[in-house]
């Protein structure tokens, strides 16, 4: 079954023939040939932490940080995050590093703490808010895109519509995992969809390895299995103590397993013509 191309005017490749290419700051572009990682905590927990861990990722090779300070959970009585204090962790961890920052917004009232974030993530619970999607059309962010639990190809280019047809065209599309019938991990990972998108969009996608497998161990190799596919890059989360993880901290890989999968990726990067 192909993509209904005619239904996603803004994002298809046919009304866009070139690659999008998106530069969130300082020279860090998604699309292009470059394969731009994204690394840090699934959530910020403390000053020391986010920015312990954004200098070690940085020394491996990400070029972007991510944490969450509002955090989506199942449960009511979960850590929901630091909210508007870990957004001032993160924009110290930019100050010190100066990596971009990559952050999850819930709501649109809180889009003004969201002034000096490089990257506004949509995740995987919000990609059919609608609502949200067009506030968000209508910044100048780039917006990075998540893929919902249980929605179609042709559903997340839909929502990517929504974005561009409010006038912002820099959207990074992102593959997270779908859920199936398989238990063993957290999702399914859906890596064929990444050359059926690029044929569709011309918009960047990346991938998530951590939230798609719910597995450290299966961190690394769902990475090379992802540039193999043609992906833009990647989204990971790094813990420097994930036993004691306050979100999502057996997904949750250390900063030396990091550095390992970044040094790999170095290697393979030539013979999949990307630039890392």
């Amino acid at each position: 079954m192909e993509l209904k191309e005619k239904a996603f005017k803004s994002v298809s490749r046919k009304a866009h023939p070139e690659d999008t290419v998106i530069d969130i700051g300082g020279g860090v572009k998604f699309g292009g040939g470059n394969f731009t990682v994204i690394a840090g905590p699934c959530s910020v927990e403390s000053e020391e932490q986010i920015v312990g861990i954004a200098k070690s990722v940085k020394k491996s090779g990400a070029r972007a940080l991510r944490g969450g300070a509002f955090k989506p959970r199942s449960s009511p009585y979960a850590f929901q995050g630091l909210k508007a204090l870990g957004m001032d962790y993160l924009l110290e961890a930019k100050r010190e590093t100066g990596l971009p920052i990559v952050t999850e917004i819930l709501n649109i009232a809180h889009l003004s703490l969201f002034r000096d974030v490089d990257v506004i993530q949509v995740g995987a619970r919000n990609m059919q808010n609608f609502e949200l999607l067009k506030e968000l059309g209508k910044t100048d962010k780039p917006i990075l895109l998540k893929r919902g639990l249980a929605n179609t190809l042709q559903e997340l280019m839909m929502s990517a519509e929504y974005i561009m047809s409010e006038g912002n065209a820099r959207v990074i599309l992102c593959e997270r995992g779908i859920r199936t019938f398989e238990g063993v991990t957290r999702n399914t990972l859906d890596l064929s969809c990444i050359p059926i998108i690029k044929e569709a969009t011309h918009l960047p996608v990346i991938v998530d390895p951590s939230h798609s497998t719910g597995i450290a161990r299966l961190v690394a190799p769902m990475s090379y299995a992802s540039m193999a596919a043609g992906a833009d890059g990647l989204i990971i989360e790094v813990h420097n103590d994930p036993e004691n993880a306050l979100c999502d901290g057996d997904q949750s890989i250390l900063p030396a397993e990091f550095d390992f999968i970044t040094q790999k990726l170095k290697m393979m990067a030539g013979l999949f013509d990307k630039k890392l």
